[in-house]
């Protein structure tokens, strides 16, 4: 089951990575970053607009930190500009496009199939109200959320365009329902999916807005490409 893991993962060389990038831009906000971490406030460092801009490499490339970084700054901004201040549905959201970078982890995930006939098939295929099919429910969650926000020219290109997106959303939504009241109001976890679930468009909006700065409009085209370094340079 995917679930949040970037605080976990978290190491001191990483912070001390991102302290290094905000001081390429000012190195004032580098050491109340610097200060700041030291004294364990590491969650001020990483909602800070100084670390925003150093991550999002305005004026230059993104910044060289762990690719957990790289996700989990602008996502967790996003959702807070949504009003969602929950730091683990941050954390679960930057996690989905650490989790699948590779076509390999895709593949451990419903088999890798894509499409919500298929994925809804799989979940029912599981026993029901078990905690197998609780698990499958939420990873493929994690696929819709992942497509639909990395991905979204693909998945507008299979059928009804924007109209698409939002059935990845709302299948999403769903599945995530489905974990939580199979898992149960006494599962240690199970309160996590249900905030999930209601958070899920602000989920997919976030990852959506933080693509952006990584892959453009489009992540096969040399105008996207173009359009995203000019837009640093802004």
């Amino acid at each position: 089951m995917i679930t949040p893991l970037i605080h976990r993962v978290l190491k001191r060389e990483d912070l001390a990575r991102l302290v290094a990038e905000i001081g390429r831009l000012d190195q004032g906000e580098a050491r109340v970053a610097e200060e700041a971490v030291r004294a364990g406030e590491v969650d001020a460092v990483l909602d800070s607009a100084a670390a925003l801009d150093a991550v999002r490499g305005r004026g230059g490339a993104p910044a060289a930190v762990p690719l957990t970084l790289l996700w989990y700054v602008p996502v967790r901004a996003a959702l807070r500009a949504r009003g969602v201040a929950d730091v683990e549905l941050a954390d679960y959201a930057a996690t989905l496009p650490v989790v699948f970078a590779t076509w390999r982890a895709v593949r451990t995930v419903a088999r890798g199939e894509t499409g919500l006939d298929v994925w809804s098939r799989y979940v029912a295929s599981l026993p029901d109200g078990t905690v197998a099919q609780a698990e499958g429910a939420a990873d493929v969650a994690a696929l819709a959320l992942w497509w639909a926000g990395i991905f979204p020219e693909r998945v507008t290109r299979r059928a009804a365009g924007a109209g698409m997106l939002r059935a990845y959303v709302a299948f999403a939504a769903q599945a995530l329902a489905l974990a939580a009241r199979i898992l149960g109001a006494s599962g240690p976890i199970s309160p996590f999916w249900a905030r999930a679930a209601d958070q899920a468009e602000a989920l997919h909006a976030a990852l959506a807005e933080a693509r952006r700065d990584y892959l453009g409009r489009d992540v096969h085209s040399s105008e996207s490409r173009l359009e995203r370094f000019l837009a640093r340079l802004n």
